[in-house]
């Protein structure tokens, strides 16, 4: 069906730049927003970038706002306005549009976190959430004079009471891991004029509800504001995406790409905003997949809608695409199945790139995306954010799965449940069309008690036992976070996108009365317990392994210069805490500075305890596979500013030796073993050796070798045979010699090598 003739060009006017502001009280909220205001330097104000965040302006560098914006702007409409079309002058009445069929939109890509918004001094409405787009019609306002002011307050409330927040910024407003002191506030993504015809796309949402090799269906759903009620034409166009810019000299256009599927229909609109939803089928998709098992085919999908022309489709009134992968995606006791076939997800988690979301670049976005799936992951976890669209958009492209939190960190006021039922939806509308998005999780930790231990990195943390009670109690208890705003979010995801699994909060511990428990966020060897505790309690609790989306320890950075290490051994403790989120008595547990003879000596300490930690907890995870563990995530990828966390990437992207560590325990084949006891304690009488592959085919014809030293005592073990396609097998045990049980230092080495001797896998223990 060929359109390009009565394609007519939308404008866009962008409105980012320098804008003005000065901080709000009383007086300036009176009249900041009319026309006539004076915003020079002599009335106080001053100049603001958007996008931005207001901190990084020095002038408002230590401000929590309120700030007053306003920006100068000029749009001449009079030459295609009709001078006899009929003004609102009540928000009731119905809005006007030129002769010409034009309509104005003012779109706000992201306000962090809350806005009210006027054009020249009228006041056109209010924004609440950070992640999405807000939009309203001002085409009434453009009438009079080319030269306007749009006017902004933006407010971020720091939130005072850790267990009863109202704003829904997550972690960018309540963490351990980014700066405490920031305030995300201000206008941080786009503003911009857009045009449209009569009728405009208001809400756009699509989903790939069913993908198999013979068809896939795309669900759509749309909210189309009319001036008046009438007859219009839709028409949705899938077309496979270019892999690259090369590949299409024309420069993208549809013309030269061949359609997947088209759909065509007639709608009858009444005057304001209507509910459309319909469904396209494409047949012999190609699909898409995560990097691990194929390909990752992308397709853009655009929805345009057209007036009427005497009965026939006739120009576009307003037009916008997405781009999506076809897909199916289920999650069967934990595990996650993509087209069908199961995988065992190696995943971490992502904070911000940077505190400052505004002015990261996409390079450094991608960047991180990329580097995950190069340490050997599959999936990432985006921790209780929702995060720039060069994120998603290359987690497509790269074939990395996404598990998406909601913006929800720990306690939140009463208040916020119809908001946050509001913003699951926008979540959805916004990046349900990606094919990398594979689950959705509503809070993280909604805990009670235990809580507070996350408010103030310098308070008195419990640690061990006391810290493992506090947790418990903390989820046994009961919670309004957990047991009604929790399911809230969850009704609420799952009737609007019911093609992914939902997770109604994470790290809840299985327990009466919701006996089946979430993920675990299990800090054994750090916030409580040893190393080894982990694959003990797996033994006893199966259940409490199933999906491990939290583990790890601090270590100190490659790059730490904000630790002054200079100053040695008398660092700013207490600033490396309320600053930069040092937990420096879980840390002085690990690694002693009273023991440690320089700076250097302490920092490599701790690296090597947490790569340590990371590799013996993923191979005990890992040797798990399926049975019942469906996967993990460490915690922390990289640091979005200076400081000591949990991350196996610095602030400077210079990796720590947990980075190797989570590398080597994610390759596609390990060879493993049970782990050595510490020194002091015998050695048991066996040790088992297992081999854990993730490979889609069998590996046939395979030779494992043990040798095992103990104090200059030496026993070889060697087996051979097959690993079946994705599975985990014990392939052998070393036998420890009695004589040898209680020796002070070990050696294990394995090696597993192909029928031509190559070698496979190796890893050795020491203790």
């Amino acid at each position: 069906m060929g359109t390009a003739a009565s394609v007519r060009r939308m404008r866009t006017v962008d409105l980012n730049g320098t804008w003005r502001a000065v901080v709000a009280d009383e007086e300036r909220r009176r009249d900041f927003a009319d026309v006539g205001t004076s915003d020079t330097a002599e009335a106080g104000w001053s100049d603001l970038v958007v996008p931005s965040h207001w901190r990084t302006t020095p002038t408002f560098a230590a401000i929590d706002g309120p700030l007053l914006t306003r920006r100068h702007f000029q749009l001449d409409t009079t030459a295609a306005l009709s001078p006899n079309a009929p003004r609102r002058i009540g928000a009731e009445s119905a809005p006007t549009v030129s002769a010409g069929g034009t309509r104005w939109w003012l779109v706000l890509d992201g306000v962090c976190y809350q806005g009210d918004v006027w054009m020249d001094g009228r006041y056109i409405g209010d924004t609440e959430g950070y992640f999405f787009p807000h939009s309203f019609d001002v085409t009434d306002l453009l009438h009079d004079d080319p030269h306007h002011v749009l006017a902004v307050e933006v407010a971020c409330t720091p939130q005072s009471d850790p267990t009863a927040k109202r704003n829904l910024t997550g972690s960018l407003q309540h963490s351990t891991w980014l700066e405490p002191d920031w305030n995300p506030g201000g206008i941080w993504r786009d503003v911009r004029l857009e045009e449209s015809g009569p009728l405009r796309i208001r809400h756009l949402r699509v989903r790939c509800d069913e993908a198999t090799r013979d068809r896939a269906v795309l669900a759509c759903r749309a909210v189309i504001d009319a001036v008046e009620p009438g007859t219009a034409h839709l028409l949705t166009t899938v077309t496979p995406t270019p892999s690259s810019a090369g590949d299409n000299p024309a420069g993208g256009g549809d013309s030269i790409r061949e359609t997947a599927a088209e759909d065509a229909q007639t709608l009858t609109l009444a005057a304001g905003e209507n509910r459309v939803e319909w469904q396209i089928e494409i047949r012999d998709p190609d699909l898409w997949w995560p990097h691990a098992l194929g390909d990752q085919p992308l397709h853009d999908v655009a929805i345009s809608v057209h007036l009427d022309d005497d009965g026939t489709m006739g120009a576009v009134s307003h037009r916008r695409q997405v781009r999506t992968g076809l897909r199916r995606v289920e999650m069967r006791r934990w595990i996650l199945h993509v087209n069908g076939e199961r995988m065992f997800l190696k995943g971490t988690n992502l904070g911000p790139t940077r505190q400052d979301l505004a002015g990261t670049s996409p390079e450094a976005v991608v960047a991180d995306v990329r580097a995950a799936r190069d340490v050997g992951l599959d999936m990432v976890r985006i921790h209780t954010h929702i995060a720039r669209p060069e994120l998603y958009d290359a987690a497509d492209e790269l074939g990395m799965i996404v598990w998406q939190d909601m913006p929800l960190q720990w306690g939140y006021a009463r208040s916020v449940r119809k908001q946050a039922v509001r913003q699951a939806r926008e979540a959805v509308d916004l990046l349900a069309h990606h094919p990398s998005l594979a689950v959705w999780c509503g809070h993280n930790e909604p805990l009670t008690i235990g809580a507070a231990h996350h408010e103030d990195p310098t308070t008195d943390r419990p640690t061990g036992s006391r810290e493992l009670r506090r947790m418990v109690l903390g989820q046994v208890l009961p919670s309004w976070n957990r047991s009604i705003l929790d399911r809230s979010i969850r009704r609420t995801l799952r009737s609007v996108d019911g093609t992914r699994p939902v997770i109604a909060h994470s790290g809840v511990l299985p327990h009466l009365p919701q006996l089946d428990g979430t993920d675990s966020h299990l800090w054994f060897g750090w916030e409580y317990g040893e190393i080894d505790d982990l694959a003990d309690l797996a033994a006893r609790w199966p259940r409490l392994v199933r999906f491990v989306s939290e583990l790890g320890a601090q270590a100190v950075p490659t790059t730490a210069d904000f630790c002054e290490p200079h100053r040695w051994p008398d660092l700013d403790w207490e600033r490396l805490s309320s600053v930069h989120g040092l937990q420096r008595e879980l840390l002085d547990l690990i690694a002693d500075p009273d023991e440690a003879e320089s700076f250097a000596a302490w920092r490599d300490d701790t690296q090597r305890y947490q790569a340590e930690l990371l590799r013996r907890q993923i191979e005990a995870l890992r040797r798990l596979k399926y049975r019942p563990t469906g996967g993990f995530a460490q915690f922390l990828f990289a640091d979005a500013h200076p400081a000591i966390s949990a991350s196996v990437l610095d602030h400077r992207r210079r990796a720590k030796q947990g980075l190797d560590a989570l590398a080597a325990a994610c390759r596609p084949v390990i060879v493993v073993a049970d782990p050595l006891p510490p020194t002091g304690r015998a050695l048991p009488s066996t040790l088992d050796v297992h081999v854990v592959s993730d490979q889609r085919h069998s590996l046939g014809a395979l030779t494992a070798t043990a040798t095992l030293t103990v104090d200059g005592t030496t026993v070889e073990h060697q087996w051979t045979g097959d690993v079946p396609a994705d599975d985990c097998v014990r392939v052998g045990t070393v036998t420890v010699p009695r004589r040898a049980r209680h020796g002070d230092s070990a050696h294990l080495v394995l090696r597993l090598r192909d029928a031509d001797g190559d070698l496979v896998a190796a890893n050795e223990y020491r203790r």
